[in-house]
């Protein structure tokens, strides 16, 4: 595909991106639905706590209007009736002694704030930090619970985007809401008793912090959420030219299409640059905003409140009162639109997560499945799509022990066939028997763990030939060094570090035939009862392919061999050949017959 048509693609699904906002309630009911009925009930807790944090933070701004009154006017203390009180039932001898104690009061009181708070931060981060667990691992698994089917049709790179990306940013949203709850809180409670001590001014605080809050959520919110939506969607594109890139860099080597492929990859990380630089950019204009704002607010309630008294002492208590409550709302206030703009940002991973997590995945159980005589293939009919059937009213049998090969042109169906046979695909209709028990949901894991699969390409990652052989299984050293001395590789890795010798990303440390080799030993290492070779030796030279085939046959003399392959030479000992060749309608027809060895 030429540049300027991916960059087209691109493009367009960047403006579909855009067209993917949803309401901020619509996303906190898919955040509901991802949650376990444990996590509601944290929730409360967390909720009760967040009343009780706010409670504090209230009590640490209300107590402070008291000491500054009572240190300007001592007399006070006596002729209020709760500070009287007080006194006389703690047994006080004068208004100095009362005033240390309450001194020494407060600052018990605020180690116990600092103590809840730093207790309650990580009682909110903990929950945060399990729901990224969570939600990544309940990603990761249902990826590989896919079935085969709908796994080919999606993007690796997708997938692994929801999972490193998506599900950081989903916890991000869970932390933001509960942030946004705690603050709303706290303000509500501040606020109400800001109305009890001046409703005028508190009214006007309200309007023009109200005006402030709507213009942000609205104006900023909405961007964010389409920048949110963007960034997650180029964030998978980025990880794609990333993936492929290095996929095919040989091939880029050869070509020399060095500059095509950093010019798409320049156009999609610059994309992602201005997205991060405006959401960047838009995140903290709220509490530049509201410090601006809350300053000039400060200076308006003292210059009101100035002109109506004419008395400094009488007013600095609620002067002193106000500017305690605008140090906590504001910042309150801020944290809430950032909160919320968070939110907007994140909005887009919520629905990737809720979508990739809302389908459950196909039941698959792992009841007992014995192969001892044979599997019969009854009527199976499978397509990719319902107007282009690949097979069609397919029976085949297969005895235990038999040697079998797949015949027939590239892209006929011979894949396909096996695939089914050994439990990757179901048919659309018909059944497969083995021993007169029906392959079904309820077996498909048991009937699995009979197969041993080598196919065309060989994926290696950059580990030890134990661990890659042992892929999926638990590691023993000496079932890695049975399965590497049967594929004939032993010899080779012992004048090396063993079964301990590193094969590179994608076994580029090794030749082709060793690659298979590994491949082969890998197959094994479970002790299957079925062998299947898909087109596993066409990449290797004539040679190799002998050796690999020679070894691949030793170790499949007591097993039951499936062989799909183009070369004669591949099956010369398979006993029986299915050729597929298409009908008169388009679908595959497989027919069997006795293989004739060659003398």
């Amino acid at each position: 595909m030429k540049i300027t048509k991916q960059l087209k693609i691109y493009k367009k699904r960047k403006r579909r991106a855009k067209q993917k906002t949803e309401s901020t309630l619509a996303t906190i009911n898919k955040l509901r639905c991802l949650l376990t009925r444990r996590d509601k009930v944290i929730l409360v807790f967390l909720f009760a706590a967040t009343v009780v944090s706010s409670i504090i933070e209230i009590l640490s701004v209300g107590i402070i209007m008291p000491l500054i009154t009572f240190a300007n006017n001592p007399n006070l203390i006596l002729t209020n009736p709760y500070s009287k009180k007080i006194y006389e039932f703690l047994g006080f001898n004068d208004t100095l002694e009362f005033m240390v104690a309450f001194c020494w009061s407060l600052v018990a009181f605020y180690i116990f704030r600092t103590t809840y708070g730093i207790f309650h931060t990580y009682c909110l981060s903990r929950f945060s930090a399990r729901k990224l667990h969570f939600f990544t691992y309940k990603l990761f698994q249902r990826s590989i619970e896919l079935n085969y089917l709908d796994f080919i049709k999606l993007k690796s790179d997708k997938i692994r985007s929801n999972i490193t990306n998506e599900a950081s940013k989903t916890s991000m949203y869970v932390r933001s809401l509960l942030q946004l709850f705690t603050e709303v809180f706290t303000m509500v409670v501040i606020y109400l008793l800001l109305l009890i001590a001046n409703w005028m001014i508190t009214l006007a605080l309200t309007i023009i912090l109200g005006i402030q809050v709507y213009l942000v959520m609205n104006v900023l919110g909405n961007k964010l959420k389409r920048r949110g939506a963007i960034e997650s969607q180029t964030n998978a594109n980025f990880n794609e030219i990333i993936t492929k890139t290095f996929g095919n860099f040989k091939m880029i080597k050869l070509k020399g299409n060095q500059k095509e492929v950093c010019k798409e990859f320049t156009e999609v990380s610059n994309e992602l640059t201005k997205t991060r630089i405006i959401m960047s950019t838009i995140l903290p204009i709220p509490r530049h905003l509201l410090e601006t704002v809350g300053f000039v607010i400060l200076v308006i309630c003292i210059w009101y409140i100035l002109a109506i008294y004419k008395d400094f002492e009488k007013v600095l208590p609620i002067i002193s009162m106000y500017a305690l409550a605008l140090y906590k709302i504001l910042p309150a206030v801020s944290r809430i639109l950032d909160a919320y703009n968070q939110m907007a940002s994140t909005s887009s991973a919520v629905s990737l997560v809720y979508e990739a997590l809302r389908h459950e995945p196909n039941y698959e159980a792992n009841q007992k499945c014995d192969f001892k005589e044979k599997i019969e293939l009854q009527n199976i009919s499978f397509w990719y799509d319902e107007n282009k059937p690949i097979l069609k009213n397919v029976n085949l049998t297969i005895n235990k022990g038999d040697k079998i090969a797949f015949c027939g042109e590239s892209g006929i169906g011979k894949s396909t066939l096996v695939d089914i046979i050994i439990g990757i695909y179901k048919p659309q209709y018909g059944k497969i028997l083995v021993d007169s028990q029906e392959i079904n949901s309820d077996n498909l894991r048991s009937w699995r763990k009979k197969i041993g699969y080598i196919p065309q390409t060989i994926y290696l990652f950059d580990g030890s030939v134990a661990e890659n052989v042992a892929f999926g299984s638990v590691l023993d050293e000496g079932r890695v060094k049975e399965a590497c001395r049967k594929a004939n590789i032993l010899e080779f890795l012992d004048e090396h570090n063993g079964i301990h010798t590193r094969v590179g990303e994608g076994g580029i440390l090794l030749s082709g035939g060793q690659k298979q080799r590994i491949g082969i030993a890998r197959a094994i290492y479970d002790n299957p009862e079925i062998l299947v070779l898909d087109e596993a030796t066409s990449a290797l030279d004539s040679a190799t392919e002998e050796k690999i085939m020679d070894e691949i046959y030793d170790v499949a003399h007591n097993k039951t061999l499936l062989v799909i392959a183009h070369r004669l030479n591949t099956i010369e000992r398979c006993e029986r050949k299915v050729e597929f060749t298409k009908g008169y309608d388009g679908s595959i027809i497989a027919t069997t017959s006795n293989h004739i060895r060659p003398n």
